[in-house]
């Protein structure tokens, strides 16, 4: 019997709320019953900004109607705030630049710092959907020690072979190669098939 995966999301304020929608959706889809994925629980964490940026980018706030518990970004009683929850996995989307320093230098000071710090003590898997561009070498020198804490930094560069049709096909072109770095099963365009 295969282990449930237990996967936090964290939204943080940069620019790229496509990216989180994206993924909720795939991750709705894929914890459904017929699906062959093992998903026990999502759970999501938004800081302020990254509902506001959600709002501004995508008129909209259906991250509400998900059928997944949003906890609050200083909310240290939420389960993945410890390591004895047993989450696997923590995916970051979009990674504000500002999220992925705090990350690095050990700082917790909200509810995404420290589950992404539980994740990174517990050696389980942190995937950092970082959406910056240019880099400073403090960024680049940031996305060095979150991956040598054995991170996994994953920017949001979409690709363009699959042909995308509209944003959100683009947008899935990053959110499936994160998809397949948390180990589940999908159906997606796979080069030279």
């Amino acid at each position: 019997m295969q282990n449930k995966h237990k996967i936090v999301v964290a939204i943080t304020g940069a620019s790229g709320a496509i990216y989180a929608k994206v993924l909720l959706n795939k991750l709705q889809q894929l914890q459904s019953p017929t699906n062959i994925n093992s998903i026990e629980i999502v759970s999501i964490v938004m800081s302020d900004n990254a509902k506001d940026v959600w709002k501004f980018e995508l008129g909209n706030t259906d991250y509400e109607k998900l059928p997944f518990t949003i906890h609050n970004k200083n909310d240290f009683f939420a389960p993945f705030a410890s390591g004895s929850a047993k989450y696997d996995i923590m995916i970051i989307c979009p990674c504000s630049m500002g999220t992925l320093g705090r990350i690095a230098a050990g700082i917790s000071n909200d509810l995404t710092t420290r589950a992404a710090d539980v994740i990174l003590k517990e050696r389980r898997k942190l995937i950092l959907v970082t959406r910056d561009t240019p880099l400073s070498l403090i960024h680049i020198n940031n996305m060095k020690t979150v991956t040598e804490a054995g991170g996994i930094i994953c920017p949001a560069s979409p690709s363009f072979y699959s042909q995308p049709q509209n944003f959100d096909d683009l947008a899935a072109t990053v959110i499936d190669r994160v998809i397949d770095l948390c180990g589940l099963t999908q159906v997606t365009y796979r080069w030279g098939k």
